[in-house]
């Protein structure tokens, strides 16, 4: 069963609906998403624990709840959550409500003590009463559910014990100041999650549907199904994944990828659903369902990533399990040794020993780092760094070695014509002459390939259309595997193979030779065109798959920040040197996929290493470093692959990456410094008697509210320096 819980505030309150269902018979494979107030769970079959009692355990513990329904499931996002669709003002809310009402109790108690002084006690003693019923009713369903230290005992104990020795307006204080605080936790949490229901809204709920008759009707978008034909006017968001099957257009993908720049796309071309149609109509077919589509796979890894607790999450969790009893323990001990040891009055110690109940809550504590983590993975998400989890956040902003995949990483891993030469009678005619020899030669190459399926071949072809030449028909293709492609053309038997495979078929000169060994120094890949008949070389074609446009700038960021990068590459090793000095960067060249593992397990040896690759070939590699990270625009393979994705396939994005885990870190560090000084300052000037109950309820609630709004500076994150 699929749930969603109303009124989380803190990730302690996910532990204790866990604690509470964990003791039911029956209930397994518990998991409570504190960021998207999602609850899975596994009830056995034939067992006494119905879906009922489950519901009531859990509106017994003070959250709301109701049952995911299956359209929702379907939806993939939170979107269609009813709790999320009408957002209800702090006032409206059921703690809101609580809040404004002890307000006023509060507000009629002072003013009768001012007019009556010798009743103000009892009317503050009522406003007490009233104020701390719902907490303690709270307090004792979670005692008998396995959370006796809740911080709703606490406060119950000590407003009550207030109360008892004679400090009525200040136990008031305790349970109004308390109840402001819940209030102000759920505000801060629910702008937390704002980051989840954003990426929900992308995709639109309703599609242009065309039967076919060319006929549209209007239908919910979660209905659309594979091969369904849709329509995508001018402004319109794109309701689906799919392809292009008629019109040409421009879209925004930013709300994707990232990018922000629009993209121009024809028949064909691969849409996102939530991408913006700018300008024509467009009719795509549907390539995947509501549940299965680009966005709602982003939200899932992200709600997921959201439950992965990070280390220090973790860390932190242990700790304050044993941080409450200890504290409660030194409350007692507070309370009993000084009356018994000492002499003092008992009315005193136990004012203070209940002060101190309320500084053991470790709400602030435990919401130091997931407030953080969450924030980071929503910013992340945001700027294209889809994170999955808080582990892989926390861990990048470690690595000191970012090793690069060359293809499709550093590169754009789509090879581009950069000469082409034709040898006539002696003379070599280069492009920039733009000779009719020179255009015969590329017609020709591109003639030959036009049998062939490989990269190279593409690439050729797609030079010679972009230039406008007029490609002949070619007979008779077949290619000699990993050494040539033949075919005739003009009834002349023509070949195109690397310089070592033409080398044995035919006679290259001195000047044609040294031609050739110029263009491999610049790190091309050079194909030769010759005569099978006569042996005569006929011209040349240098092919490089060519820097990203910001590869440098992204090296030298993070060169700046104390992070070295290293290239390794299956290429060839005058390739690899020549891209490797552009870029100022260590390289290795001519390496299988095990001689990538060794190194990377190499450089483990001695150092915290990300690699980054295209997320296909990379796979092993991206397994072996202590975070893997895909590059991909939004590709599944991108999405689904390594610890990480860079949605705009950037280079610089990775020291954006590394400074967003940086910055996270920096702000758990400051969250538990700031969590545990407070308190640690409150505990020592509570047992002096320096402050009392309110304060110490401004020490709990305060830090609380205090850590998570730190938490959420991190939304205005703006990259790398």
């Amino acid at each position: 069963m699929q749930y969603r819980i109303e009124g989380m505030d803190c990730a302690s309150c996910v532990r204790k609906i866990e604690t509470a269902l964990a003791r039911m018979p029956g209930v397994s494979d518990i998991q409570l998403n504190f960021a998207t107030e999602k609850l899975e769970l596994t009830l056995a079959s034939g067992s006494e624990t119905q879906f009922s009692d489950v519901e009531k355990t859990i509106k017994r513990l003070g959250f709301g709840i109701s049952a995911t329904t299956d359209q929702a499931i379907a939806a993939g996002g939170i979107g269609d959550n009813p709790l999320n669709t009408q957002q209800q003002r702090w006032w409206q809310t059921r703690k809101g409500k609580q809040v404004v009402g002890l307000g006023i109790l509060m507000s009629v108690a002072y003013a009768l003590a001012l007019i009556f002084p010798d009743y103000g006690m009892w009317a503050f003693a009522i406003a007490v009463i009233v104020g701390v019923f719902p907490f303690a009713r709270k307090s004792m369903t979670l005692a008998m559910t396995g959370t006796p230290f809740s911080i709703e005992m606490l406060m119950s104990i000590a407003a009550i014990g207030a109360l008892i020795i004679g400090e009525a307006e200040e136990a008031a204080a305790v349970v109004f100041l308390f109840s402001v605080g819940e209030l102000l936790e759920s505000v801060a949490a629910d702008r937390a999650r704002a980051g989840i229901r954003a990426l929900a809204s992308l995709v639109p709920k309703t599609a242009i549907l065309l039967d076919a008759q060319s006929g549209q009707r209007d239908v919910p978008a979660v209905s659309l199904q594979v091969n369904d034909l849709v329509l995508v006017r001018p402004g319109d968001k794109v309701s689906a994944d799919g392809v292009i099957v008629q019109g040409n257009s421009s879209l925004d993908d930013s709300p994707i990828t990232g990018e922000s720049i629009p993209v121009a796309k024809a028949m064909g071309d691969a849409v996102f659903a939530g991408s913006i149609n700018m300008e024509g109509a467009l009719q795509v077919r549907v390539e995947k369902t509501a549940a299965d589509n680009t966005i709602a796979r982003i939200i899932t890894l992200v709600e997921q990533a959201q439950a992965c607790k990070a280390p220090t999450a973790r860390f932190i969790e242990k700790f304050s399990r044993y941080y409450t009893p200890a504290v409660m323990a030194i409350s007692a001990l507070v309370i009993i040794v000084p009356p018994l040891a000492m002499g003092g009055e008992w009315a005193t110690w136990l004012y203070r020993g209940f002060a101190l109940l309320l500084i053991a809550c470790s709400c602030a504590l435990v919401l130091s780092t997931p407030a953080a983590i969450a924030s980071g993975l929503a910013v992340g998400t945001r700027r294209g760094l889809l994170i999955k989890g808080g582990s892989a956040l926390e861990t990048i902003g470690r690595v000191n070695v970012v090793a690069f995949d060359k293809t499709g990483t550093l590169t754009e891993g789509k090879p581009r014509v950069t000469d082409v030469i034709a040898f006539t009678q002696q003379r070599i005619i280069q492009e920039s002459m733009k000779s009719e020899g020179q255009n015969e030669i590329l017609a020709l190459f591109a003639s030959v390939e036009s049998a062939s399926s490989h990269p190279l071949a593409k690439a050729i072809i797609d030079h010679a259309k972009a230039t406008n030449i007029s490609i002949p028909v070619a007979s008779k293709a077949y290619a000699t595997a990993g050494k040539a492609v033949h075919a005739t053309v003009a009834d002349r038997p023509l070949a195109i193979g690397s310089p070592v495979y033409a080398a044995t078929e035919t006679s290259i000169s001195v000047e044609q030779n040294a031609q050739i060994e110029a263009l491999q120094n610049e790190g091309k890949t050079v194909s030769v065109l010759f005569d099978e008949q006569s042996c005569e070389v006929l011209g040349l074609v240098a092919l490089r798959d060519e820097l990203r446009d910001d590869a440098q700038a992204g090296v030298s960021q993070l060169k700046a920040m104390g992070v070295r990068s290293v290239m390794l590459t299956g290429d060839n090793r005058l390739t690899a040197q020549t891209l490797a000095s552009h870029l100022e960067i260590e390289w290795e060249a001519e390496l299988l996929p095990e001689d990538k593992l060794r190194l990377l397990n190499e450089m483990k040896g001695h150092s915290k290493v990300a690699m980054i690759g295209d997320g296909i070939n990379d796979a092993p590699a991206l397994a072996t470093a202590d975070v893997g990270i895909a590059m991909g625009g939004g590709t599944d393979v991108a999405i689904e692959t390594a610890d990480i994705a860079l949605l705009k396939s950037r280079v610089t994005d990775v020291a954006h990456l590394i400074a967003l885990s940086r910055a996270t870190m920096s702000n758990i560090h400051q969250n538990v410094m700031f969590a545990l000084g407070l308190k640690s300052i409150f505990l020592i000037t509570t047992v002096l008697g320096i402050t009392g109950l309110w304060i110490a309820v401004l020490a709990d609630t305060g830090a609380t509210v205090l850590v998570t709004l730190n938490a959420l500076r991190l939304l205005r994150f703006k990259g790398a320096r």
